[in-house]
């Protein structure tokens, strides 16, 4: 995919797999996350690797000043943008009664308020142009409330189910929206928001390339949800058709321990 592609969260896991396949592809790059010296060392790999501009705009999502300066790159009509991959997200490892405020909103000011603003600043430049996309990562852990005390679920359902009601009311003008629902991925994401994932499975992990290579095939045939992987599709489809007291039955007891989601 050539072009201009904007990528939130770019400097590890998934979205520096974005990063890096997108420049493997010849696609120009904005790359945007909070630590300015990561930005500027994955640019210059990036440049060196594959001989494409790649831009850097260091911004805390969790900020208004951080959306505003972001918002306004995705308007520039002068070197408009073809793709933005809203990736930044963020977690906690307590649960809901043991959170703060403070903390909630951060999480949802990232995970929820960032991907809103971000997405309508980036539409309608794009339905003007009748070109565009936008990939929102959300996560399997939104089809279903299986991780008790987490709110993270709960904002990646609604990363989701945004994702589809705007992509449906952008489609016709020939601009494509996708949520990325990807299960368990190595990245620094759990070990970020001091998530304990000794006991995970060895099977249950993804590769961040393996998602970012799904997550490209699904948007090119136009899919408005893209779960990577035969396994967490499986997962998927017993979270939506089976009945919420089993879900509930299997799911961990929380009995009040501090949880975070992992995934």
């Amino acid at each position: 995919m050539a072009g201009r592609a904007l990528v939130t969260g770019a400097t590890a896991g998934i979205g520096a797999a974005f990063a890096r396949r997108l420049a493997a592809d010849g696609s120009h790059l904005v790359l945007v996350a909070r630590d300015e010296r990561r930005l500027a060392d994955l640019a210059a790999e990036l440049t060196d690797r594959y001989g494409v501009p790649v831009d850097v705009l260091p911004a805390d999502l969790a900020t208004d000043d951080g959306c505003a300066s972001v918002e306004d790159r995705l308007r520039a009509d002068d070197d408009p943008v073809d793709l933005l991959v809203n990736n930044a997200g963020t977690s906690l490892n307590r649960s809901f009664v043991r959170s703060t405020v403070a903390d909630e909103e951060r999480l949802l000011r990232l995970n929820v308020h960032a991907v809103m603003r971000l997405t309508l600043a980036a539409l309608p430049g794009m339905t003007r142009r009748r070109h565009g996309a936008v990939i929102n990562v959300s996560s399997v852990a939104g089809f279903a409330a299986v991780q008790p005390g987490s709110t993270y679920s709960a904002s990646k359902a609604w990363v989701t189910n945004f994702s589809e009601s705007v992509g449906a009311s952008v489609r016709p003008a020939g601009v494509r929206v996708m949520a990325l629902c990807p299960g368990y991925t190595r990245t620094e994401f759990h070990d970020r928001a001091g998530i304990n994932m000794s006991k995970t499975p060895g099977w249950m992990w993804l590769r961040a390339d393996d998602v970012v290579r799904d997550a490209l095939r699904d948007l090119r045939r136009n899919r408005s949800v893209s779960v990577p992987d035969w396994r967490y599709k499986a997962a998927v489809f017993a979270l939506r058709h089976a009945p919420r007291r089993l879900i509930q039955a299997v799911s961990p007891d929380s009995r009040g321990r501090d949880r975070g989601n992992r995934t």
